[in-house]
């Protein structure tokens, strides 16, 4: 046989199967061999032995962190801006302003002025040290004992009773407004810590912490709460009123002076306790401690809502622009005349029914305004946001469209019976006249007089009036609204009364004191017209009539005095609205549900309430003795008035001779010179009779 080919020397004369006889199989290679291909000894398969590059782990690692640093950097940065943190948050406040500059009401945080703790007194910052972060001037944002202690603690007690933050971890807190307590939130608050210990010094953390910390009753700021719970600036604080104030950090709302103040005390006790263990005082002067007393008594907070300021509030904000800190706006309203709008509601004597007042000056600045009987117990304003109908009141634009069509106060309309398509309406009395004059018509308030009148001049030109004279709800385009069937708000209505004392038209209700930089576009929209000539003097007839002689001259003053009352259907609504002596005031009543009220008219209650008003905003008196109210009113009735109640003004004039003789309300007589005597040169106007019933002449 052929020897093999490839055999070793050694093996010369044997198989291959004989080398390989006793030895285990050789380890597979992972290549096919061939009989042709040259082939390696043969050797065993054992491990190999290498030496660890500890060096390429570690720098691994540190790449890891590093990646992880960068991405927590960026996460930061996108859901918590560093630089936020940097600056001193605190909620946004609004504070309306009188017209004399005098604060009326706020809305949002009482916020302090910054402080500055290196100017503080020593015992003052000392007291929130103490409590709050005793080693905040060794540790780099984080206080690691202070977590093991808090940590201890907790779980000796079983529950969570003690936090271990520091200062300025509670500023980074609090910079971010927001109290969950997510691993997440911790982590960013840790990093925001650090972020601002590197960037601001310790007497500025303080500063920051200072001025934005809450210490209860809506106060931020350590100058706020100075000032409201003792009346006094930081820098004169005594040791237990600064230890007072640095115990509500932990519990404001809950250990607030104002209601809590046996905790407040308590809590004092503790941080004086803690001044002393930490060195900041002697025991000696931790002794002598007595418990702070307050002084909040002293000072008149502001209301955070009433109806005017829920009012003029956005446009107040919109004028302010963003509104990052505390800021003030200054307001239309005249706190005397608010007043006087107030004491004339009470003394309304209402029981169930609700009542508005709107008073203005002829450019449209409210001065006065009450929305209801009881902001507390009601905040909706009837006053602007109440919708009701006007009554007879709109018949202010159906004369003003007849007047606009060529008629005077002396031409003649027919007061007898009419029907329009299927309406027919009816004067409230059953009594009819005949011919009578527009003077005469506006002053009864009759209406078919008006029926006839928009029959005539047409629906379009009354609507077209209205919208003149700034009427901007929907009207409907029937005759029925010559009676006042369309609803509108008492605002709306008392401006629209406003542009006959205003000479102008539209009269615009404004809350803030008007802006003289106007863009273009609102300069062009804004345009009022000029309300001169005939037709006002025609206008100022009628509304004469109506408030000296027709059904509103229970609001007649001594001084030249125009209005119109209205009344609607069933007694549902009264109103009256009328100027003098440059000052418009609407007055509306009613109930809340627009069920009816019996006996109720505008030339009533809401006629005498806008004299007593009057009177008051304007030092004058009634032009006559008070007459006894025409209106009988259900005692029963839930909504009835309560006669025991009322308290208007009884007092009266008695005219002749060109003097006065006034009799006061507590019997006291005063003789002044007529304001009108037989001397007057007005001509008198025959048909300026009253009639018979005037308060129940309209619907």
């Amino acid at each position: 046989m052929r020897p093999y080919p490839f055999e070793p020397a050694s093996s010369q004369g044997r198989s291959p199967l004989d080398l390989t006889e006793g030895l285990p199989p050789p380890a597979y290679s992972g290549r096919f061999d061939y009989p042709d291909a040259p082939q390696q000894p043969y050797t065993t398969n054992l491990p190999v032995v290498q030496r660890r590059n500890y060096w390429r782990w570690i720098m691994r690692g540190l790449g890891v962190l590093i990646l992880l640093f960068v991405l927590a950097v960026g996460w930061l940065a996108i859901t918590a801006p560093l630089s936020q943190s940097l600056k001193p948050l605190t909620p946004p406040s609004i504070t309306l302003l009188a017209d004399d500059g005098s604060p009326i009401a706020r809305r949002g945080a009482i916020i302090g002025p910054p402080v500055d703790a290196a100017k503080l007194p020593k015992n003052v910052t000392n007291a929130f040290l103490a409590i709050e972060d005793r080693r905040f001037r060794s540790h780099w944002g984080i206080d690691p004992k202070g977590i093991i202690r808090a940590f201890v603690h907790n779980m000796s007690r079983g529950r969570v009773r003690e936090g271990g933050s520091t200062i300025t971890q509670q500023l980074a807190k609090n910079a971010f407004l927001d109290s969950d307590r997510t691993a997440a939130r911790k982590v960013r608050e840790v990093m925001i810590a650090f972020w601002l210990e590197a960037w601001l010094s310790k007497d500025e953390i303080l500063s920051r912490y200072l001025s934005n910390v809450y210490f209860g009753d809506n106060v931020y700021g350590l100058s706020a709460a100075a000032k409201h719970y003792f009346n006094r600036d930081p820098n004169e604080l005594s040791i237990g009123q600064a230890a007072m104030l640095a115990g509500l950090v932990k519990a404001p709302s809950k250990l607030a002076p104002t209601v809590n103040l046996k905790g407040a005390r308590d809590r004092q006790k503790l941080v004086v306790g803690a001044m002393a263990a930490a060195g900041f005082i002697d025991k000696a002067t931790a002794e002598d401690v007595r418990p702070a007393r307050l002084a909040v008594d002293r000072i008149r907070p502001l209301p955070d809502g009433t109806y005017f300021a829920d009012w003029v509030l956005p446009e107040a904000r919109d004028r302010a622009g963003e509104i990052v800190t505390e800021t003030t706006v200054k307001t239309t309203l005249d706190r005397r005349l608010q007043q006087a709008a107030e004491r004339s509601i009470k003394r309304a004597g209402l029981r169930q029914a609700q009542i508005a007042l709107i008073a203005m000056r002829p450019d449209g600045r409210v001065v006065a305004m009450v929305g209801g009987k009881s902001y507390r117990d009601s905040p909706f304003n009837r006053a602007t946001q109440a919708r009701r109908q006007p009554g007879s009141a709109f018949k202010l634009f159906v004369y003003l469209a007849a007047l606009r069509s060529g008629m005077t106060p002396d031409s003649m309309v027919d007061d007898s019976p009419i029907t329009i398509a299927d309406w027919s309406p009816k004067n409230s009395d059953g009594r009819y006249l005949g011919e009578i004059t527009l003077r005469q018509a506006f002053a009864r308030s009759s209406n078919v007089a008006a029926a006839r009148l928009i029959q005539k001049v047409g629906v379009a030109n009354v609507i077209k009036a209205a919208r003149d004279l700034g009427i901007t709800t929907p009207i409907p385009n029937e005759a029925t609204i010559a009676l006042g069937t369309s609803s509108m708000s008492l605002l709306e209505l008392t401006s629209a009364y406003a542009a006959f004392a205003a000479e102008s038209y539209p009269v615009a209700a404004r809350g803030l004191e008007e802006v003289h930089d106007q863009s273009w576009y609102a300069s062009l929209t804004t345009r009022s017209r000029p309300l001169t000539g005939r037709i006002r003097d025609d206008m100022l007839d009628l509304l004469s009539a109506s408030a000296e002689s027709g059904t509103g001259r229970q609001a007649a003053l001594s001084v030249d005095t125009y209005g119109k009352t209205g009344t609607t259907q069933d007694n549902r609504d009264a109103l009256f609205l009328g100027f003098a002596g440059g000052l418009v005031t609407g007055v509306w009543v009613g109930n809340d549900d627009n069920t009816p009220n019996p006996g109720l008219s505008g030339g009533g209650i809401p006629a005498r309430v806008w004299r007593d008003f009057m009177q008051q905003a304007l030092g004058v008196g009634p032009a006559h003795a008070a007459e006894p109210a025409a209106e009988e009113i259900d005692p029963d009735a839930e909504n009835a008035i309560d006669p025991d109640a009322v308290s208007l003004p009884l007092e009266g004039e008695l005219q002749g001779l060109g003097l006065n003789l006034h009799i006061g309300r507590d019997g006291s007589i005063e003789i002044n010179r007529s304001n009108r005597d037989d001397s007057d040169p007005r001509p008198r106007r025959d048909d300026r009779a009253p009639p018979r019933d005037p308060e129940d002449e309209e619907q």
